[in-house]
């Protein structure tokens, strides 16, 4: 997900890029900078004239962008990709811009620092958003959401078949005070899962649902989608990267409910009228090699998604 320069890797790279069609001179906007290994890029195969905004939530990524990239055509911005449209409003560059990339989840360094709360694999406090400075920690939600609703969130976001049983007991060790830290939490899932997937550890699922709700992640991402077919110009690209099922699922109905004609009256027998289509599939979809799989492991699930503006 993170920029070879930063010691981190930037899935589906060259793809992710190439999908964008960048012209020289063109406007592009990467919604999420990271450590911008695409955003630098991007820069590379951009002329004197050409213009790259990047959106990024967390101000450890904002930090970086400011110390690591010094050029007038570059410039960050400290927001969730949901403000897209009022981002691009602010600059007049509504139905100006040519290109936008989205590279989903979480980044190599979020996962990597333990301060952070994503990931079992590293102690650390239970917090997991992605601006520490917005909104409630997971801990904070944990010890006041009622089970039948964590149960929701463990099943609908995680696709946790023991979202039941689990909810139920850390629903009340939370509120004991029991649950303070990421290995407190994968270390009492584990303990409740009756079953232990092969080479998955069993607090995969619950971390990855708990994750996208403290950030409304999948509720983002269907704002930033609707807003691209505001801010694209025509044959403007969408370029999407997404690593679970239930984001992918969203990029690609999307594409292809906004690439076919809409009835404008279902409930008639024939078309009367209908609207035109918006945009269009200009690619299948892109997985990583095995070579890059090989190298980067976290990749292993991606998928590239593209499509251009009518």
């Amino acid at each position: 997900m993170e920029s070879q320069v930063s010691g981190h890797y930037s899935v589906l790279l060259q793809e992710s890029i190439a999908g964008l069609n960048i012209k020289p001179n063109g406007i592009y906007i990467d919604g999420t900078f990271g450590r911008g290994g695409h955003s630098s890029e991007i820069l590379k195969q951009l002329g004197e004239q050409g213009r790259l905004i990047a959106i990024d939530q967390d101000p450890d990524a904002v930090s970086y962008a400011n110390q690591a990239i010094k050029d007038e055509r570059f410039e960050i911005v400290h927001a969730s990709f949901a403000d897209l449209e009022q981002i691009c409003e602010a600059r007049g560059l509504t139905g100006k811009i040519d290109g936008l990339l989205l590279d989903l989840g979480v980044s190599s360094p979020q996962l990597d620092e333990a301060e952070r709360g994503f990931s079992f694999m590293r102690e650390g406090p239970l917090d997991m958003r992605m601006n520490p400075g917005q909104g409630q920690s997971a801990k904070d939600w944990l010890q006041e959401v009622e089970p039948a609703e964590l149960a929701a969130v463990l099943k609908n976001y995680g696709e946790e078949r023991y979202a039941f049983k689990i909810a139920r007991a850390l629903s009340h060790d939370a509120r004991q005070g029991l649950i303070n830290t990421t290995r407190d939490l994968a270390e009492m899932i584990g303990r409740v899962a009756p079953n232990k997937e092969k080479h998955k550890h069993p607090a995969t699922r619950s971390f990855q649902a708990i994750r996208i709700h403290i950030n409304r992640e999948l509720e983002v991402l269907k704002t930033v989608l609707e807003a691209s077919l505001t801010v694209l110009a025509p044959q403007g690209r969408l370029s999407v990267i997404s690593f679970h099922s239930l984001e992918d699922r969203i990029v690609k109905h999307f594409m292809r409910d906004q690439s076919r004609v809409k009835d404008l009256f279902p409930g008639l027998p024939v078309l009367v009228a209908g609207s035109e289509p918006v945009l269009k599939v200009v690619a299948k979809p892109v997985f990583p090699s095995d070579r890059e799989c090989a190298e980067n492991p976290r990749s292993r699930s991606a998928v590239l998604r593209v499509a251009e503006h009518l």
